[in-house]
């Protein structure tokens, strides 16, 4: 079974989420929901490796999302690079270890977007780009 589901399959029922654009050493997160189709930027994560899954339980904890979505960066053109299959590797230890539905993002270019709306932190901006382009895209 696939660590993501297709964003085209998200049942009615999933109405919060949480998103994350993954890198190695710091990772951005945004909390939006299904009703308003907005994402609000959380504290970027900070840590890499092992230490990354503290801080990224205690955000589910505290948010109790209905699905996680995580961005993944391709080459301008689609194709994979090193860092599509860290962020896609990223998604399936998330559903793994939190089994919760979790939903893949093409997220290129969505630094260079959450930069140019004047985001403060890059990361968390991304994830706020990330998981609102995901909100717009369900039914």
């Amino acid at each position: 079974m696939s660590a993501s589901a297709s964003v085209h399959d998200v049942p009615a029922q999933l109405g919060s989420f949480l998103a994350f654009d993954f890198g190695l050493k710091r990772t951005g997160v945004a909390v939006g929901n299904r009703l308003t189709r907005t994402a609000t930027p959380q504290p970027t994560i900070r840590a890499e490796g092992e230490a990354r899954w503290a801080p990224v339980a205690a955000r589910i904890a505290d948010w109790q999302p209905d699905a996680l979505v995580v961005g993944v960066p391709c080459h301008p053109d689609g194709a994979a690079h090193d860092n599509t299959r860290r962020a896609q590797r990223f998604a399936r230890q998330l559903r793994g270890r939190f089994g919760l539905p979790v939903y893949e993002v093409d997220e290129r270019y969505s630094t260079t977007e959450a930069l140019a709306g004047g985001a403060r932190d890059a990361d968390a901006g991304a994830a706020v780009v990330i998981l609102e382009q995901f909100l717009r895209s369900l039914a």
